[in-house]
């Protein structure tokens, strides 16, 4: 019952809460990394939802598109702009996700949505992440997030889907309410973003 039809109800009417109380910190942040991304403030990116389907998931851009002399984006530490780091310290990044999570294809709670160029690399026991919505925080974020190994995450994602109940749900989010003011896991060491996965781990 809950994770058929309790959840979803629940994510529909908290992300369109949480827009509106949000709406001044989304106004806000949307200016600030308009005028420091030159005009565009939000990133899109394809992500696979449930069952692998392919959506576009929205976040704040955090990062410029500056290149080298050949044309090559420079490394992410040297786009991440003063404000795109503080709205990534922040997790204020994460908010427009709400938008995703409105139109059915995230959830609050669930494993985070990796690179569609993944889906061929995951065995049996990992692909099946895929099996539930993928949410804007889940079980691998509270537990350790970009700080923690592939299988780590892989394992912390398998036993939500294994697991998932209003109970952990409500758990997940107050762990991350604390994550997020302490500012914990939200990269790896010697990494802005989070290492690329290359497979073959479990």
């Amino acid at each position: 019952m809950y994770r058929v039809f309790v959840k979803s109800a629940l994510d529909f009417l908290a992300s369109f809460g949480g827009l509106i109380f949000l709406s001044p910190i989304f106004f806000l942040v949307t200016v600030g990394l308009f005028f420091a991304n030159k005009g565009k403030p939000f990133f899109f990116q394809r992500r696979p939802g449930k069952d692998g389907k392919i959506f576009k998931i929205i976040k704040f851009k955090t990062m410029t598109d500056r290149k080298d002399s050949q044309g090559k984006l420079l490394p992410d530490a040297d786009r991440l702009t003063k404000i795109g780091a503080f709205v990534r310290k922040t997790s204020l990044d994460e908010i427009p996700q709400l938008i995703n999570v409105l139109k059915g294809e995230m959830s609050l709670i669930g494993p985070r949505p990796l690179l569609p160029e993944y889906l061929s690399l995951y065995n049996d026991t990992q692909r099946r992440r895929n099996e539930v919505r993928p949410g804007i925080t889940g079980w691998a974020q509270v537990n350790g997030r970009n700080t923690i190994s592939w299988e780590k995450k892989f394992e912390y994602d398998v036993y939500y889907v294994d697991h998932q109940s209003f109970l952990m749900d409500l758990k997940i989010l107050l762990m991350t309410v604390k994550k997020v003011f302490v500012s914990e896991g939200i990269t790896q060491e010697g990494h802005v973003t989070s290492e690329e996965f290359k497979g073959n781990i479990l």
